[in-house]
């Protein structure tokens, strides 16, 4: 996002309603208003970036219809843990998982006490799905751990750029309300429908990643412990694909009016919905 396209599409300076303001002052008419309550952070694009409601009913909208009409791409917003990697403490290895932290292998990565594998097709997924939806991370961890896997997924930010929401925006649920885009043109791929609570006809559940040993795992042996994974051609994240690319076709079948009132790309999905295969 461009903070001069947002001060240039804000109200002129004699009729400022305070839209953009960051670090305390009004990005239009450079003075320092009171921020009401309503406002909102958006510190993951631009540290110390607050939104009032006018700014993101405006922004959302005028995102989405460029998004539309410029690159005919809808938007789509990843969970990580359990979507697109497993971590757990190094300390909670099993014995047959302990090989894993002796030198380096491709897909893993130690994190502080934690170790993150990547799920197969990551890379294919993302590539893919960059070419019909604009990308948002949205995880439940915290904001140092967020842009690390999204580092580690995504090192050259030609996917997410910096859009990676962390629960420094939404501390107990996940919420639209942080992503710059219409409703009517997101899709939500995550492994949990309870952190959804009011967008979860926008969400598309996918089967649970686990590579390491987890509670409830007693009786099984993890992939790490029988050195295999979850296929690439078969796994969740390929039949993700072929129905994210359904979704975009139906939803790109007719011409795109002007006006998203006769498109909603939740009546395709019908979620909470979980794709075959997924």
């Amino acid at each position: 996002m461009n903070m001069n396209v947002l001060s240039s599409s804000s109200p002129s300076h004699s009729n400022c309603g305070h839209w953009y303001v960051r670090h305390g002052i009004c990005l239009t008419c450079k003075q320092k208003p009171s921020l009401v309550e309503e406002s909102r952070r958006f510190d993951y694009l631009f540290t110390g970036l607050r939104l009032s409601q006018e700014a993101v009913f405006f922004t959302k909208r005028l995102t989405t219809l460029i998004s539309l009409h410029a690159h005919k791409k809808l938007h789509l917003v990843l969970d990580l843990d359990n979507t697109l990697v497993h971590s757990v403490r190094v300390s909670n290895l099993s014995e047959a998982e302990k090989y894993l932290i002796e030198g380096e292998k491709p897909g893993l990565k130690l994190y502080q006490s934690r170790i993150i594998k990547v799920r197969p097709f990551v890379k294919d997924f993302l590539t893919e799905a960059n070419k019909l939806f604009n990308m948002y991370v949205y995880t439940k961890g915290d904001l140092f751990y967020g842009k690390e896997i999204a580092k580690m997924i995504d090192p050259d930010k030609n996917y997410f750029g910096d859009r990676v929401i962390t629960r420094r925006e939404s501390p107990h649920t996940k919420t639209l309300d942080h992503v710059l885009a219409d409703e009517r043109g997101i899709v939500i791929v995550d492994d949990t429908v309870e952190v959804w609570p009011h967008h979860k006809r926008n969400l598309l559940k996918i089967t649970r990643y686990f590579y390491f040993k987890h509670n409830g795992m007693d009786k099984v042996s993890s992939y790490a412990e029988r050195k295999r994974d979850e296929s690439k051609s078969r796994g969740a994240l390929a039949n993700l694909l072929k129905y994210l690319k359904d979704i975009h076709n139906g939803f790109f079948s007719c011409d795109v009016q002007e006006e998203l009132d006769s498109k909603d790309v939740r009546l395709l999905i019908n979620g909470p919905f979980k794709p075959h295969g997924c």
